[in-house]
C-alpha cells in the first residue's frame, strides 16, 4: 500500500495546507493500491512562491552549471529505473515489458536529448547591430497526463530545466506513483531549492490554480481537447503562454501496393499498443475500399493475437486506467455497433477467461464511415476502425476531416508515394510505415493543441526572445 501524503516544496517534503486523501486504484484489480494527499490553491501558492524565488539564481545559471546538474539527475533516474517501472506497471496497469520498456525509457531519452540540445543551443545571436537573447520564460506550470506519466513529465521538466526556468509539476492524480520517484530523484541529485516542485491535485483543485495564477509565466498542458479549453481561458486572464498537447484520432493511409497486407497489420500492432491510451494512435485506417475484406481479414488475425492480461506476466497490452475509462470505451463500442460498423473482432465485455480489472477487447471495427461516432471521437482504448477509400484523394478529404491534427501516418512500399500523401495530411506529425525520432517536433494542429515538445523544438516554449537594439553599433 503506498501512502505519498506530502508535497515537494522549496527542496522539502511538507504537508499540504489542509490534510485531504484521495485513493489511487489499480486498474489490474480493481482495488485501492495507495493514497496520494490532493492540494489546493494555497498549496499551490507556496509552491510558486518557491519556484518565483528560485527563479532569480537558476535563471542566471551558466549552461556548465545546468549541464551538471542533469547529468546528476541522469545517474539518478539509472539507479531508479525498476523503481519507476514497477510504479507506472501499478498505476496504470502497463504491462512489464511495455513498463520497463518504452514508458521509463522515453524518459531517458528526453533527459540525454536535453542534455545533448544544450550543449549547443544558441541563445544568444548577432543579427547586424542587434543582439537577439533566448532568456528563460520564467516560472512554470506543467500539468501531465497518466496514459504517458513518465515521458510526458520528463519532456516538460527536462527542456524547462535546460532552458533556466523554474515550475511546478501537478501529475495526474489518477496514476501519481511515479511522480513521487520522479520527485525523490530530482531531491537525490542536489536539484536547487525551489527550482523543482510537486503537488497533488486534481484538475479543479490544484491544474485551475496553476493555469489562473498571477506568478506562473507560462503553462504546458498535456490531456483532453475539453480540459485544454478550460487551461486556456484560466490562462487568459493573465496573459500567460499556454502549450497544448491534446486528443487526436489520427488516420493511418495504407496505400494499395505490395506491403498492403504489412501495412495493415503493422497498423493494427500500433493501434493495441499501451492498450490503445496514447493520443497520437493511428485509430483511423483507411484502405482502398477494393480491398476492404482484405483489411478485415488481416487486422482479424492480427488483433485477435494481442495478448490481453495481468502486467505482471508477459502480454502484449494491460488494463485501460480506470473505470471511468473502461464505462466510456465500452460506450463507444456499443455506438459503434448501434449505428452499424461491422465488429471484425472484440467488441464490448471483458475479454474471454478475465474476471477482473478494466480489460478492453482488442476491437476492430470494419466498414466503418466518417461521420460515425466511432470515426469522430477520441476513443482513447484498444479500437481500430476502418475505413475505405476510393483514391488518394479522397483518403486524403477524409483524413482531414476531422477536429483533430494532432498526427497521422501513411503505410505503403512506394515511398514517392507516401512522402506526397504525408505532405497533405494536416498534423503536427505523420510517419511513414511507422517512422520514429524522439528529436522530432511533437504537437498538434486544430483541436489538437498548440506549441511543439521533444529535441531542440521542445526548448523554444521555456524561452522568450529579447532583442538588445544597437548593442553592436557599426
Amino acid at each position: 500500500m503506498r501512502e505519498y501524503l506530502k508535497f515537494y516544496i522549496d527542496g522539502r517534503w511538507v504537508d499540504p495546507v489542509e490534510p485531504n486523501t484521495l485513493d489511487v486504484d489499480n486498474p489490474t484489480t480493481e482495488k485501492i493500491s495507495g493514497r496520494i494527499a490532493i492540494g489546493g490553491a494555497a498549496d499551490v501558492d507556496k509552491a510558486v512562491e518557491a519556484a518565483r524565488k528560485a527563479f532569480t539564481t537558476w535563471s542566471s545559471t551558466t549552461r556548465e552549471e545546468r549541464l551538471t546538474v542533469l547529468s546528476a539527475i541522469l545517474a539518478e533516474y539509472q539507479k531508479r529505473v525498476a523503481d519507476l517501472a514497477d510504479a507506472v506497471s501499478e498505476e496504470m496497469g502497463a504491462p512489464a515489458s511495455l513498463a520497463a520498456g518504452p514508458q521509463v525509457n522515453m524518459g531517458l531519452g528526453h533527459l540525454a536529448t536535453a542534455i545533448e540540445v544544450l550543449k549547443n543551443f544558441q541563445f544568444e545571436e548577432q543579427h547586424g547591430s542587434t543582439l537577439v537573447v533566448r532568456e528563460p520564460i520564467g516560472v512554470c506550470g506543467l500539468i501531465t497526463p497518466w496514459n504517458w506519466p513518465i515521458n510526458q513529465i520528463a519532456c516538460k521538466v527536462f527542456p524547462a530545466l535546460a532552458a533556466g526556468c523554474t515550475m511546478v509539476l501537478k501529475p495526474s492524480e489518477v496514476a501519481p506513483y511515479s511522480a513521487q520517484i520522479f520527485a525523490e530523484i530530482i531531491a537525490a541529485a542536489g536539484v536547487p531549492a525551489g527550482v523543482f516542485n510537486l503537488v497533488y491535485g486534481d484538475g479543479p483543485g490544484v491544474g485551475s490554480a496553476l493555469s489562473s495564477h498571477p506568478d506562473i509565466d507560462m503553462v504546458s498542458f498535456t490531456g483532453s481537447t475539453r480540459a485544454g479549453v478550460d487551461v486556456a481561458k484560466n490562462a487568459a486572464q493573465t496573459v500567460k503562454r499556454v502549450t497544448q498537447e491534446l486528443g487526436g484520432k489520427s488516420p493511418n493511409i495504407v496505400l494499395d501496393d505490395d506491403d498492403f497486407a504489412k501495412s495493415v497489420a503493422a497498423g493494427t500492432s500500433v493501434m493495441m499498443m499501451n492498450s490503445g491510451q496514447s493520443c497520437n494512435a493511428p485509430s483511423r485506417m483507411l484502405v482502398p475500399n477494393s480491398r476492404m475484406d482484405e483489411a478485415k481479414s488481416i487486422a482479424r488475425d492480427t488483433a485477435g493475437a494481442v495478448k490481453v492480461g495481468d502486467p505482471d506476466v508477459k502480454t502484449a497490452i494491460g488494463p485501460v486506467v480506470s473505470k471511468v475509462q473502461f464505462d466510456k470505451i465500452q460506450g463507444l463500442i456499443q455506438k459503434g455497433i448501434d449505428e452499424g460498423a461491422t465488429v471484425v473482432v472484440g467488441g464490448t465485455g471483458r475479454p474471454d477467461g478475465v474476471d477482473a480489472g478494466y480489460y478492453v477487447r482488442p476491437t476492430v471495427f470494419g466498414d466503418v464511415t466518417n461521420d460515425m461516432t466511432i470515426a469522430r471521437e477520441e476513443i482513447f482504448g484498444p479500437v481500430l476502425c476502418i475505413l475505405g477509400y476510393d483514391d488518394l484523394d479522397q483518403a486524403v478529404a477524409i483524413a482531414n476531416d476531422t477536429e483533430y491534427g494532432l498526427a497521422g501516418y501513411v503505410s505503403g512500399a512506394d515511398l514517392d508515394a507516401a512522402r506526397a500523401v504525408a505532405r497533405r495530411i494536416r498534423a503536427g506529425s505523420v510517419a511513414i510505415n511507422h517512422g520514429f525520432d524522439i528529436n522530432a517536433p511533437f504537437g498538434g494542429y486544430k483541436s489538437s493543441g498548440n506549441g511543439r515538445e521533444w529535441g531542440q523544438f521542445g526548448f523554444d516554449e521555456y524561452l522568450e526572445t529579447k532583442a538588445a537594439l544597437g548593442y553592436s553599433p557599426e
